[in-house]
């Protein structure tokens, strides 16, 4: 009995926020890893970086923590490395959008090519803002993201539309809708 009630209490705890999986999805965020030399004060230049593998989410949703478990199946490293996150949305309505970015270290989002917010430096857990007018269509996404030194780590981008408050970005909130509608 007591071991039911133990995997059951350990069954319902919510799942680690991580980076990404190594499973391969084509609808949601492509992370590029790649690992940068240790004392590395700002975002490195990702084309001068040769990937260490992919990693794919739906979200960028790490709050601040502890980190130590690197990257399974890509590389073990859980300091000095680098993301590069790309990925494309689909905004329904013009209008004037808001987005947050808290990274611990640097952080940059780029929406088609245009700097939209700079979280960029060491530094511990910080959150920056931006906004963009976007066009009903679909966009591309781009978040540079660096981890420097150990043990702190953080990366969640935010978006607000137009009288909304800010929520977690999810591509899945943000897919045409389906054909002839």
């Amino acid at each position: 009995m007591l071991a039911i009630a133990l995997w059951l209490a350990f069954a319902q705890e919510p799942p680690v926020p991580t980076f990404g999986t190594t499973v391969y999805s084509n609808s949601g965020f492509t992370g590029q890893v790649y690992h940068v030399p240790p004392g590395t004060p700002h975002l490195p230049k990702f084309s001068k970086l040769q990937s260490k593998g992919a990693i794919y989410t739906m979200s960028l949703n790490v709050p601040a923590r502890n980190f130590r478990e690197g990257f399974p199946g890509v590389t073990g490293r859980w300091e000095w490395f680098a993301i590069g996150y790309t990925g494309k949305f689909w905004i329904g309505n013009t209008a004037l959008y808001r987005f947050s970015l808290t990274a611990d270290d640097a952080g940059k989002l780029y929406i088609d090519g245009h700097e939209v917010v700079n979280n960029d430096g060491i530094h511990s857990p910080r959150t920056r803002t931006g906004r963009r007018e976007l066009k009903r269509g679909v966009h591309t996404m781009r978040v540079e993201y660096m981890q420097g030194p150990a043990d702190q780590v953080a990366l969640v981008l935010e978006v607000a539309g137009p009288g909304e408050d800010y929520r977690v970005f999810n591509i899945n909130d943000f897919r045409p809708p389906p054909s002839g509608q």
